[in-house]
């Protein structure tokens, strides 16, 4: 639970708060970037590992030590030194146990940076959670690379180098056998259109709804109609962040109205879109941590 609450006034702020993290079972928490540079690279700290999150950045880990177990959606997966774990945008992911040496870089780069590092690659981000197996010589290349942006302060050059890094990482990528047809085309639907139906995603993809639905759930761990609204609600957010209101941002989203924006919104976050944008419960769900299971 968060720790350092206010007094006074702030109580009954609290307690909400305190309720949602007992009901929120998956959080939103953006990638943490900093300051002006567009990606960043971190370093696992046992002490401030994330509970089950998600959000709207791409997102790579990079294990160069020991070995742990990630979950996402009803799955769960081992890792070892040498994996490389791909996580789409939307997809919620947890490191849910790791041994005592493990160490891993974390490398997250903003959707819009992402994309302008990829070109023509950019749909590959949205192939859903990928686990690859790198051979030393490539694992060395990817350390090396996530220890270099650390060392040079400029804004300029910390994008180079996590820009050639995210190039270099999906590049490796590419060798491997990715997820069912159906899903990565329904992730790329879904992500250019989060109104899109089941039903045309399965026409547009040659396949039938419950062939969509079956793959789906199979790669991603967690059924289409949850994934459509994590990605419906993640634009909604980025929109009132921009300034829209909550009507035009709910619209805009994809949501057929605001009341289904607000049912979404409730039943997925714990919280009420206006309570969120407006109070510190917002706050204390993007600073919430969790302890590690040790192995």
């Amino acid at each position: 639970m968060p720790k350092d609450f206010a007094s006074g006034a702030d109580r009954t702020c609290d307690r909400v708060c305190c309720y949602l993290f007992l009901v929120a079972a998956t959080l939103y928490q953006p990638f943490p970037i900093a300051g002006a540079v567009r990606g960043q690279i971190w370093r696992h700290q046992p002490s401030t590992r994330r509970p089950r999150h998600f959000h709207a950045e791409p997102e790579l880990n990079l294990v160069t030590a020991g070995h742990g177990c990630f979950g996402f959606g009803a799955q769960a997966v081992e890792v070892a030194a040498g994996d490389l774990l791909c996580w789409t945008p939307g997809q919620d992911h947890e490191l849910l146990s790791a041994s005592d040496d493990f160490d891993l870089f974390v490398i997250g780069l903003t959707p819009e940076f992402s994309e302008r590092v990829l070109g023509t690659n950019r749909a590959a981000t949205h192939h859903g959670p990928v686990l690859l197996r790198l051979s030393p010589e490539q694992q060395t290349d990817l350390a090396g690379r996530c220890l270099f942006p650390a060392h040079h302060g400029d804004v300029v050059t910390k994008e180079r180098a996590v820009g050639d890094l995210w190039r270099q990482a999906h590049a490796f990528r590419e060798t491997c056998s990715l997820g069912h047809t159906l899903t990565r085309r329904s992730l790329c639907f879904v992500n250019e259109r989060p109104e899109i139906s089941r039903a045309e995603i399965a026409r547009r993809s040659h396949g039938s709804p419950g062939e969509v639905s079956r793959h789906f759930h199979r790669d991603m761990g967690l059924p289409l109609s949850a994934y459509r609204a994590r990605i419906r609600l993640l634009r909604f957010i980025r929109l009132v962040d921009q300034g829209s209101t909550l009507l035009h941002a709910a619209l805009a989203a994809g949501f057929g109205s605001y009341s289904q924006c607000h049912r979404v919104f409730q039943a997925t976050l714990g919280c009420a879109p206006r309570s969120f944008f407006t109070s510190r419960i917002r706050r204390v769900i993007e600073d919430t941590f969790a302890p590690l299971v040790p192995r």
